[in-house]
């Protein structure tokens, strides 16, 4: 089968992200907000030397925006790495889709955007999948369950700050910004619940942030090789990586009501990329 560059760019960046999941759930004695400091470090270095190297203003032009836009991000990151953690691989993922929901309700307010009524019925479909499997699923708790929620409304208001940014900055400075908002927080916190890394700790955690980037870079490649209505619902492929790791690896399984929860879930989503895109390319 010949795939085009796009399309092998994308598989690629998901099978990085996942890769990136199983190393948090590697280290789960280390705290969230520790990773989330090393993983700040190294997006923060690699980050700072390609702009430079590119001679671009690291500082950007709409700082507001840019602040917002790496706190958000932050709070999301916080809220889903201590999730990752502590509940299985795919049922972790399955909540982070929830957020290109926020994304399009959040983008009511934000950017002047609509939701037309058949949308309301994808998401719908997406929340009833998350009551199928906390319902179901004995290992999350309501508390992971709102805790899952609360990660993908931040992730929906860090998307919608990076719309509202369009091309009034370089990409590079939107990623750059993300660590240098974390950095100082992560450290403080970090030194109040500091957990020495032993061993393999160190290799996981630098691995978290190496991963983090190279699925950034080839995600950023592929948006750019392919058009979008192609390749967006590539990225949610990733559920089936997640299922396949956390068997393999972590010895996870789940009953049959689970597995048609994530169905749900999925779904609701995917029906509204494809309606969204259809919709987008009538009105063009």
């Amino acid at each position: 089968m010949n795939l085009s560059q796009g399309v092998r760019f994308m598989l690629l960046a998901s099978f990085v992200f996942v890769l990136m999941k199983v190393f948090v759930k590697y280290i789960p004695h280390i705290p969230a907000i520790e990773i989330i400091l090393f993983r700040a470090i190294i997006s923060l270095g690699i980050s700072f030397y390609f702009l430079k190297k590119q001679r671009v203003n690291i500082w950007g032009n709409n700082k507001p925006i840019l602040i917002a836009r790496g706190i958000s991000g932050a709070i999301a990151l916080m809220l889903y790495f201590s999730l990752l953690q502590e509940i299985p691989l795919a049922t972790a993922s399955t909540l982070q889709y929830l957020a290109p929901i926020f994304t399009a309700v959040i983008g009511i307010f934000l950017v002047g955007e609509k939701v037309r009524k058949v949308q309301w019925f994808f998401f719908g479909l997406s929340f009833i999948g998350i009551l199928v499997i906390q319902g179901f699923d004995a290992r999350i708790s309501n508390t992971h369950l709102l805790v899952g929620i609360s990660a993908s409304v931040f992730m929906g208001l860090a998307y919608n700050f990076i719309r509202k940014l369009k091309t009034n900055e370089h990409p590079l400075v939107i990623i750059f910004y993300f660590p240098l908002v974390i950095l100082p927080v992560a450290a403080i916190w970090t030194s109040f619940v500091w957990v020495q890394p032993e061993g393999w700790d160190w290799l996981y955690l630098i691995l978290v942030g190496l991963t983090t980037q190279v699925a950034q870079f080839f995600m950023t490649k592929a948006y750019q090789k392919e058009e979008l209505s192609k390749i967006s619902i590539l990225s949610y492929i990733s559920i089936i990586y997640s299922l396949l790791f956390g068997y393999l690896l972590f010895d996870e399984t789940f009953n049959l009501v689970t597995y048609l929860g994530m169905g749900l879930v999925l779904l609701g989503v995917v029906l509204n990329v494809i309606w969204k895109t259809r919709a987008d390319l009538k009105v063009g």
